[in-house]
C-alpha cells in the first residue's frame, strides 16, 4: 500500500497534470534537484502524462518494473509545448543526446535523422537521401523524421522532375559521355541521364532549380495536379489509378514533416577528417605525444541569470558524448565570463587531480586571450599540470595560445581550424540548449 507521503506527491502531480496542454509537446519526468530522469514527447501532452498517474493503475504490468522504479523517484513533472510532433520528435532526440536522462534506453547512440541532399555544386548535381551529407556546399533539406516516407516521396519526385540518384562522377567536358549507356530509369523516363550527355548542362541544371524551388514552396501546382487526376481516374472508376495518386499526395505533404538545418542542427554529421586534423594540432602545439583528447569549454547565461558552464570532451575528433557536462554556476553573482569560467576548471579538474579523470590533451576555451590566462591561472593555482592551451575567438576566428599575444591565423580550409571550431560550436551549443529552453519554459532550468 502506497505511503501518505506518496500518496501526497501525486495527488499534487495530478493537480498539475490538469494544467497541461491538449497539443504536442515534450515532458520530463524530475526528481529531487530538478534532476532530469526521462525525456518523452506525445501529441496530447495532458493524456500522455496523466496515464502514468492513474489511480489505481497496474504499472508493473503496463510499462514494466523499469518504468515503476522511476515513477517511485518522481517529484514533479514539466512540459515543454512545440509546433507540431515532428518538431516534438527532433527536440526529443536532441535533449537525450545531451542530456542522457537515466532511465531514457533509445536515442542515446550516435545515430541521426536523414537529411535530402543535392549536390547543387556538381555539373550534373544528383540528389540523394543521406545522414552524412557529402560535402558542406551541398543543398540539404531536413532532417527528417523517417526514412522509408522519403525513399518513397523520393521516388515520386524523380517521375516529376527526371533527377539522377545515381553516385557516377559526371563532368560536362567529358567527351567519352556520349559513348555511355545509361541505365534503366532513363528508358523509363525517370531520369534524364546526363550520364549519357541526354541532357545539356544548362537544362539539366534548370530542371534542379525548379526541384529546389518546389522543395522550398507548398508545392500548389503538383499537388493541384495530382488531386485532378485522382479525381479523373476516381471518375472513370479507375480506382486503383486514383489511389496510386492519393498515395503520391500524401506522400508529397508528408515533405512538410521535417525540421530545418540551422534549428534542428545534428553537429555529429558535420565533423572534419580528424586524422589530419590532430596531425596539424601536434605541429601547432609541438606536443611530444599526439592530441587524442580534446576539451572545450564555454559559459552561457541570460542577462546574468542561469548561467552555467558547459563541458563537452572529443577523443579522436570526435564527439565522446557521455563526456559531456553542465555546471550550474555557484560562486559567481551577475555576469562575470573570466570568473565563471576559472570556476568551472577548478570543478572540472581537480577530479582529474584525485584521479578520478583523464586529463586532456589540449584545453580549448570558447573566447579570447583574457579567457585563456584566467584558465592558466586556475590551472596554477591548482598546482595542476598544464596541456595544451588555446582560445578561440568567433569574431575573427582567431587563434590565441600561452606562446604568444598575438593570435594565430590559420587557413578557412585548415583541418585543424575546422575542428578546433567544431569543439568550440558544440560546447557552444550545449552550453545554450537549454538556455533556449528556459527562455520557453522558465521551470526547466
Amino acid at each position: 500500500m502506497a505511503s501518505e507521503t506518496t500518496k501526497d506527491k501525486f495527488d499534487k502531480i495530478r493537480e498539475k497534470l490538469k494544467t497541461f496542454p491538449t497539443g504536442p509537446g515534450l515532458y520530463f519526468m524530475k526528481a529531487r534537484r530538478d534532476t532530469v530522469l526521462y525525456i518523452g514527447k506525445a501529441g496530447n501532452l495532458r493524456s500522455r502524462v496523466s496515464s502514468y498517474f492513474q489511480p489505481g493503475s497496474d504499472l508493473l504490468s503496463s510499462r514494466g518494473p523499469k518504468i515503476l522504479e522511476m515513477i517511485n523517484k518522481v517529484r514533479t513533472v514539466d512540459y515543454l509545448e512545440t509546433k507540431s510532433e515532428v518538431d516534438a520528435v527532433l527536440q526529443e532526440a536532441r535533449l537525450i543526446k545531451d542530456i542522457h536522462p537515466p532511465y531514457n534506453t533509445h536515442l542515446v547512440d550516435d545515430k541521426t535523422f536523414p537529411y535530402l541532399e543535392i549536390t547543387t555544386r556538381d555539373d550534373f548535381p544528383g540528389v540523394y537521401i543521406t545522414r552524412n551529407p557529402k560535402s558542406s556546399r551541398s543543398r540539404l533539406f531536413g532532417p527528417f523524421t523517417g526514412v522509408k516516407d522519403l525513399r518513397a516521396v523520393l521516388v515520386v519526385l524523380q517521375k516529376i522532375f527526371k533527377f539522377r540518384t545515381c553516385n557516377l562522377d559526371i563532368r560536362a567536358d567529358d567527351p567519352k559521355r556520349r559513348f555511355f549507356r545509361p541505365c534503366l530509369l532513363y528508358s523509363i523516363k525517370q531520369c534524364t541521364a546526363p550520364c549519357a550527355a541526354k541532357v545539356e548542362k544548362d537544362k539539366y541544371k534548370q530542371l534542379i532549380k525548379d526541384l529546389v524551388k518546389f522543395l522550398q514552396s507548398k508545392r500548389a501546382t503538383v499537388l493541384r495536379q495530382l488531386k485532378k487526376q485522382m479525381t479523373d481516374a476516381a471518375s472513370n472508376r479507375d480506382y486503383e489509378a486514383a489511389a496510386l495518386y492519393r498515395d503520391r499526395i500524401q506522400l508529397i505533404e508528408r515533405l512538410d514533416e521535417r525540421g530545418t538545418v540551422t534549428e534542428n542542427v545534428q553537429p555529429e554529421i558535420f565533423a572534419p577528417d580528424p586524422t589530419e586534423a590532430l596531425g596539424q594540432l601536434q605541429k601547432i602545439f609541438q606536443t611530444d605525444e599526439a592530441i587524442r583528447i580534446i576539451e572545450g569549454f564555454d559559459i552561457a547565461h541570460i542577462s546574468g541569470a542561469e548561467t552555467v558552464g558547459a563541458l563537452v570532451r572529443f577523443i579522436d575528433g570526435r564527439p565522446f558524448k557521455n563526456g559531456y557536462r553542465r555546471y550550474k554556476i555557484k560562486t559567481v553573482e551577475g555576469i562575470d565570463d573570466y570568473a565563471s569560467m576559472a570556476e568551472v576548471v577548478r570543478r572540472r579538474y581537480k577530479h582529474a587531480l584525485a584521479g578520478e579523470e583523464l586529463w586532456p590533451d589540449l584545453i580549448l576555451i570558447d573566447g579570447g586571450l583574457g579567457h585563456l590566462h584566467t584558465v592558466a591561472q586556475a590551472l596554477k593555482e591548482m598546482d595542476a599540470p598544464l596541456p595544451a592551451l588555446a582560445s578561440l575567438a568567433k569574431a575573427k576566428e582567431e587563434i590565441f595560445t600561452l606562446s604568444s599575444n598575438k593570435p594565430l591565423k590559420l587557413a578557412p580550409t585548415s583541418a585543424a581550424r575546422k575542428l578546433l571550431q567544431y569543439v568550440r560550436d558544440e560546447a557552444h551549443r550545449f552550453a545554450q540548449h537549454y538556455h533556449h529552453i528556459l527562455r520557453k519554459k522558465k521551470s526547466l532550468s
